[in-house]
């Protein structure tokens, strides 16, 4: 985790770690909120992934999937590191692995006017019954918790809004363990993923996906 505003100097520093289209992507921000978090949260995975490839940061070469995944670059195609990043407000949280899909999401937890509309359009009908039963001071908590862990799964996969959110079905209730409850046909524990949650900061939910051994063939 990273915290997003800093000061002139790390900054400046940050800015000057960034390639050309990074610079170009930044200046596009509307906010020079939006823009400088970027930029320092650009600079920092490229600080993490230049100690673990053991290279210096402004040599990171990133690439992105079909849809949008980024990913290292071809300079970088014998290595099996995998990454992500989210961020959320002033935070940024990071995952890596080796040679295995791994996706991550952070959200502030907050009450939505209508989170109830939105769970009945796009969690599955066992997600929403279960969020629905939840006490009303457990409610927001609880949609933000099913909302992480099924962004981190679709950002794992690396198939952006082309998977269904209820294609697939996770655990939401505060208090009980992170887990993707079934995919399809196949229960959780048969589906090649893991899953776990954390909070980064107060007021914070997260969730990181990996996979956990061959998948199945779907």
């Amino acid at each position: 985790m990273t915290r997003l505003e800093v000061g002139f100097e790390a900054l400046r520093a940050s800015r000057a770690l960034l390639s050309p289209a990074e610079r170009q992507r930044a200046s596009r921000f509307a906010f020079d909120r939006d823009r400088l978090r970027f930029m320092v949260a650009r600079a920092q995975l490229r600080e993490l992934l230049a100690v673990r490839l053991d290279v210096p940061p402004e040599s990171i070469e990133l690439a992105y999937g079909e849809r949008g995944k980024p990913a290292l670059g071809r300079h970088f195609g014998d290595s099996d590191l995998r990454f992500n990043v989210s961020h959320s407000g002033d935070v940024a949280v990071y995952a890596f692995s080796h040679g295995r899909e791994i996706g991550v999401d952070v959200e502030a937890v907050r009450t939505i006017r209508d989170a109830d509309d939105i769970a009945a359009r796009f969690f599955s009908r066992r997600e929403n019954e279960a969020y629905l039963a939840l006490d009303p001071c457990d409610k927001p908590l609880g949609f933000f918790n099913c909302w992480t862990r099924k962004e981190a799964f679709i950002k794992a996969l690396g198939h952006g809004l082309y998977q269904p959110l209820d294609s697939f079905e996770v655990s939401l209730a505060p208090g009980d363990p992170a887990r993707i409850l079934s995919i399809g046909g196949a229960t959780g524990d048969r589906c090649g993923w893991h899953m776990e949650a954390f909070t980064p900061a107060p007021g914070l939910a997260a969730a990181v996906v990996v996979e956990s051994g061959k998948r199945p063939v779907s």
